[in-house]
């Protein structure tokens, strides 16, 4: 079970030359992410007081009442478009092993030497998400959607799928 989980959903941890440093750089990756988050929130806060949205780059569409704001707003765009160009390949990554084991089970070879699945499926996730995020109007409605999605799947599906496969 501990080496399935490992292949699909940590497929970085494969990469690493002992499982000690699994620990190391699990803990350095969480808080990493949680004092980005935080320092978002916080500056968002900061700049734009109560009138945050829940999508803060909505918010740069106003003039900021500062010197430069234009230029300011266009760094923090340029900022977050780096960030999605660099997150979004390792999500990709684990989401086409994913559906390719679904999609695939009894494939003759792996992923990686098969060009035509790995291509089209690659094309099939960045078609999804390209129209999902024309159609998405507000960034609010997808995590109303992934909460409800995820809170179904963790109290009932997942302990259902477990009960299946291992009893």
């Amino acid at each position: 079970m501990w080496c399935w989980c490992v292949i699909t959903v940590h497929p970085i941890l494969n990469e690493l030359e002992k499982d000690i440093n699994q620990k190391s750089v699990i803990r350095s990756s969480l808080a990493l992410c949680a004092s980005i988050f935080m320092a978002t929130s916080v500056f968002g806060y900061l700049l734009f007081g109560d009138d945050t949205l829940s999508d803060v780059l909505s918010n740069f569409d106003a003039d900021l009442g500062v010197p430069y704001s234009k230029v300011f707003a266009d760094m923090v765009r340029v900022g977050y478009a780096l960030h999605i160009m660099l997150v979004f390949p390792l999500i990709n990554f684990s989401l086409r092993l994913i559906l390719d084991s679904l999609l695939f089970p009894r494939a003759a070879k792996p992923l990686a030497l098969d060009n035509r699945r790995f291509i089209s499926l690659t094309l099939c996730v960045i078609g999804i998400s390209w129209v999902a995020a024309c159609y998405v109007p507000d960034i609010w409605d997808a995590f109303q959607i992934t909460g409800s999605t995820v809170a179904a799947l963790i109290a009932f599906i997942i302990p259902a799928i477990l009960v299946l496969r291992y009893c």
